[in-house]
């Protein structure tokens, strides 16, 4: 624990749970925040910090680190400020801290990348490289009517193209060998990076025990050499509504066809274990974004719960 003026920084335990939740608006992203979640998760994976601020005994900001690339990289994630300090500098104060910190006790590290879902200012651009962009196309619909959805978007891609190749869910060790692939890596990966849910790693066999942990679902449009492959986070509880549920579906490929035809092989699977309220996001190359929201056009009630929007990963060196 250490001190910076009034600020007192330390790790966070699991008592300190609903602090945390405290500094959480339930309008955070877009009401999708997934710290209640994860936090617990958190504090026991192997390679993660998750630290705190606090004034006067109260949690006002958090901000964690996981450790990847074989130790190499550490991706900042999770940043949280109490409302009321939004704006005042605690959120770079805190920063510093957590990266005083790396650099202290993980002399190894070099690097450092997050990802940002708004446009960076100048500022930070400034002091980050773009290595990759993701667009984002945000669905939202009840559970009861996804089934209809996913009928009217496999009748219209039957229309729309040669409907003979059927979608493969890999198995890990499939998945594993396929994503570290020179075909997947050259071609199909932006910026030659593996992005899970706003989690970006370098293809490399150091960072699939990441991978395992996150339970996903891995989906290609050919087993052998894939024009998209497809990732899904199992669905989690978010605070939109009572009976809401998130996932995300990442999806690296340029032939829209192939980018539609894994984006309803996923839903399909998850289909049978979802109920009340879908709220999901499935991020694509910016170039197959127009026509990916085309396709999505239907009458099953699913509704565009949000316009475009990217997702950015930055780097810079330690």
């Amino acid at each position: 624990m250490s001190a910076a003026g009034d600020v007192v920084y330390s790790f966070a335990e699991e008592q300190d749970f609903q602090q945390v939740l405290n500094i959480c608006s339930s309008d955070d992203f877009n009401g999708l925040d997934y710290m209640a979640v994860t936090f617990h998760r958190w504090l026991k994976e192997p390679g993660r910090l998750v630290f705190l601020a606090r004034m006067n005994n109260r949690v006002v900001a958090l901000e964690s680190t996981l450790l990847v690339d074989g130790g190499q990289t550490v991706v900042f994630q999770g940043r949280r400020v109490v409302s009321d300090l939004r704006g005042s500098g605690i959120a770079g104060a805190l920063q510093r801290h957590v990266t005083d910190y790396i650099r202290r006790h993980y002399p190894e590290v070099s690097a450092v990348r997050l990802s940002r879902g708004d446009q960076p200012s100048p500022q930070t651009l400034a002091k980050y490289r773009l290595i990759a962009k993701e667009a984002i196309l945000s669905l939202c619909c009840e559970a009861t009517d996804l089934g209809s959805f996913i009928n009217e978007m496999k009748s219209k891609l039957s229309s729309q193209a040669d409907s003979s190749q059927t979608p493969v869910i890999l198995n890990q060790q499939q998945a594993e060998t396929l994503v570290l692939s020179n075909h997947v890596v050259s071609n199909l990966l932006p910026g030659k990076t593996i992005i899970n849910d706003w989690e970006p790693l370098k293809p490399m066999e150091a960072n699939l025990e990441v991978l395992r942990r996150r339970g996903l679902t891995w989906i290609v449009d050919n087993e052998f050499e894939p024009s998209a492959i497809s990732l899904c986070t199992p669905p989690y509880p978010v605070p939109y509504r009572h009976d809401a549920l998130h996932f995300n579906i990442n999806i690296f490929g340029r032939s829209l066809a192939s980018v539609c035809a894994v984006f309803l092989a996923q839903l399909e699977a998850l289909l049978p274990s979802l109920q009340g309220y879908l709220i999901f996001h499935t991020y694509v190359d910016p170039g197959v974004w127009p026509g990916f929201r085309q396709f999505c056009h239907n009458n099953a009630k699913v509704s565009f719960f949000k316009d475009y929007w990217e997702e950015l990963i930055l780097e810079t060196d330690l």
